[in-house]
């Protein structure tokens, strides 16, 4: 049996988180992922398939900011970002998915900042 790519063990463990972790009308799923330059975030109703809410770190202002490097200072203001555009919109609660990623570093930064925003999960 072949070892598994970093890549492919992560969509693994992304596809198994994603058959508990659904989101809903009341409990939209907030969505995280990262790539080497930048990290993205979405609050998605899986219901009707609908994204709500998106921020990253691709953004005009971010890319300023950060000068297109991800590290925890870009995470925590996506995280930031999210939720205050969330919090517009009326959402409150969402269920977390790290994306196969571990909660470490970047994600746990930008989880951290979201509830410290205002948003519940």
């Amino acid at each position: 049996m072949a070892k598994l790519s970093r890549s492919e063990a992560r969509l693994k463990r992304h596809k198994r988180i994603r058959k508990k972790v659904f989101g809903t009308v009341e409990r939209p799923r907030l969505c995280v992922f990262k790539s080497n330059r930048y990290i993205y975030a979405q609050i998605i109703d899986d219901v009707n398939g609908n994204t709500l809410v998106a921020a990253s770190s691709l953004e005009p202002e971010m890319r300023d900011k950060f000068n297109g490097r991800v590290n925890l200072e870009s995470a925590k203001a996506v995280g930031k970002i999210i939720a205050e555009r969330a919090l517009e919109k009326g959402i409150k609660k969402v269920v977390f998915d790290r994306g196969g990623y571990i909660y470490h570093g970047r994600v746990k930064a930008l989880a951290d900042a979201a509830r410290e925003a205002g948003l519940e999960f």
